[in-house]
């Protein structure tokens, strides 16, 4: 597979975690200096899943968010639109879909909640695929997303930007199959919205009360939501 660009071709972009889906989870610990584990569990925090309720673990990879988040007894899909992520996480004991974030396979209200770490900024339309994760969330459930973000302080901000492209594109050459995929996970963190800009898009897309948290400087910041409408 050539280079995904940044127009974020389904295809391209599927082929390409499909490529590194063997050792993505290695590769994500070993370039966050294991600081993905504490994300996982502070969004899990967060989220609050709960005994009884459904929840939608979208962009979910190999599952291992899934696994997190289902600790308290609440029944969670990992749902994700590449085919070898999911085959690289059947060993999980949590149930798996193939789905498409922008056409959901579930019916109206299906869900309590619904999540995604680290990876809708991958989805080819990022404020349709909020709407439709709306459509798929019962009114007054609950939206968690984990993504890259600004740092706050601006010696950190320059170190962040520049470390990030060469750390990801050195990764990519001595461990992947497809090394292109990791150049391209490094440029759509470089041009993800800060958080204010990402608040306002969930706030537009059928969601209230957006707030957000920010993690290890703002490297990373949790945004939490709630479906409109009476729950």
């Amino acid at each position: 597979m050539s280079r995904a660009s940044l127009d974020k071709n389904p295809r391209d972009v599927a082929a390409m975690f499909d490529d590194v889906a063997s050792g993505y989870d290695r590769a994500n610990s070993f370039m966050t200096f294991g600081f993905d584990r504490r994300w996982r569990v502070t969004t899990a925090k967060v989220l609050d899943a709960r005994e009884g309720e459904k929840v939608l673990d979208l962009a979910a990879g190999t599952g291992v968010s899934t696994e997190e988040y289902a600790q308290n007894g609440a029944w969670c899909l990992a749902a994700d639109f590449s085919l070898g992520m999911l085959r690289a996480g059947r060993h999980r004991d949590v149930p798996m879909v193939a789905a498409d974030a922008l056409h959901l396979p579930f019916a109206d209200a299906s869900f309590d909640a619904a999540t995604v770490s680290l990876g809708i900024r991958n989805f080819v339309d990022t404020k349709a695929a909020l709407a439709e994760i709306a459509r798929v969330v019962r009114p007054g459930g609950r939206l968690v997303i984990c993504e890259v973000s600004t740092p706050t302080f601006a010696p950190i901000r320059f170190v962040y930007r520049k470390f990030i492209l060469r750390a990801l594109t050195w990764v990519g050459k001595r461990t992947s199959s497809n090394p292109d995929a990791y150049s391209y996970l490094a440029e759509s963190m470089l041009t993800w919205p800060d958080q204010r800009a990402f608040g306002e898009m969930i706030a537009a897309s059928g969601w209230t009360k957006v707030e957000w948290l920010n993690l290890t400087f703002g490297a990373v910041a949790i945004h939490r939501a709630v479906r409109e409408g009476d729950g």
